[in-house]
């Protein structure tokens, strides 16, 4: 059809290479807006479809919140209860459901899958998660920092301890975008597939980000405005959990930890937390801790991607569109 653009996916971080700093500002006031009971309902009339392998809390919730908000409409979609839990095929799956609705949210074991979906797609494809990247959670991650940073990462860095997994993926393509400095404390043999890490390290050659790897947590986290950890055991390595604790012993955020890095640290996790595994009780419920606004960031960085891919946000990115939503 003329005149109607080309959809857009978000399987990765680097798909938001050119958008993420705008996004950034644009989902702050969206926030803001919404703390003043003022939401513009920019999706009105569309539908979502969100198909989910995998348990959710906050993901789920802060979609459907989102799209709510927006003026739109959720639909939650189980494997189980579809037709591809039964044998059909994800191509067939996706031209069926680019009929019905406006988007795909789609939350998958396997990227192969992802892929899949997006490729047989007609409308626009979110990764929610799945074994290689969490683009929506790292969105939501940079805008906790932006609001306490006031806009800026120059000069900033970012300590992450713990697994090299999906989370930490996005996380690396996401400060290679902003100009973030990013150090990583991970056991040699967990660390990051090397095609990724050779990715961040090209978009950070635009910013000046630094990528770095440190199997030494105290190393890593010293002099750092921001620590950053996930779980040990992710869904789908339950099988490896003996030798994950094993290997990960150490790997800690706690209060040892947080003294090595700046006075003013900011502490995050991307939930659920394995309190007395890779975060201690008294960081996690302590002042330093941004925890519980990253996890609401979830939903005004949702909200942010939902416009963008949905082409609703009709002025210039960052900007207000619609309504009376304006930056506060």
């Amino acid at each position: 059809m003329s005149g109607v653009p080309p959809k857009r996916d978000l399987l990765s971080l680097a798909d938001l290479a050119e958008d993420l700093p705008a996004l950034l500002k644009r989902a702050l006031a969206m926030k803001q807006a919404r703390a003043r009971g003022d939401l513009s309902t920019t999706l009105q009339g569309t539908n979502v479809a969100m198909i989910f392998e995998k348990p959710s809390t906050r993901t789920r919730t802060s979609f459907e919140v989102a799209i709510n908000d927006l003026g739109g409409h959720a639909l939650y979609l189980s494997p189980k209860d579809m037709q591809l839990g039964r044998g059909e095929t994800i191509a067939d799956t996706a031209r069926v459901l680019s009929r019905y609705v406006d988007a795909i949210v789609y939350r998958a074991f396997r990227h192969q899958d992802m892929a899949e979906l997006a490729r047989h797609a007609t409308v626009p494809v979110i990764n929610a998660l799945d074994d290689r990247e969490h683009p929506c959670q790292i969105v939501a991650d940079l805008l906790t920092l932006y609001e306490r940073w006031g806009g800026s990462w120059k000069g900033r860095k970012l300590a992450y301890v713990g697994d090299g997994n999906n989370v930490l993926n996005s996380l690396m393509l996401g400060s290679a975008i902003v100009g973030l400095h990013l150090t990583s404390a991970i056991p040699a043999a967990y660390r990051p597939p090397a095609a990724t890490v050779e990715r961040a390290e090209a978009l950070a050659r635009h910013t000046g980000a630094q990528i770095r790897f440190n199997e030494s947590p105290i190393e890593a986290a010293r002099g750092a405005d921001a620590l950053y950890t996930d779980v040990w055991v992710s869904m789908g390595d339950e099988a490896e959990q003996g030798a994950r604790e094993k290997a990960f012993a150490g790997y800690q955020i706690n209060d040892e930890l947080v003294a090595v890095a700046k006075p003013d640290v900011w502490v995050l996790h991307d939930l659920p937390a394995h309190r007395g595994q890779e975060i201690t009780d008294s960081v996690m419920d302590g002042p330093r801790a941004a925890i519980w606004d990253q996890a609401e960031n979830r939903l005004h960085a949702q909200k942010a991607i939902l416009e963008l891919l949905l082409g609703a946000h009709r002025g210039p990115l960052g900007s207000a569109s619609g309504g009376t939503e304006r930056p506060g």
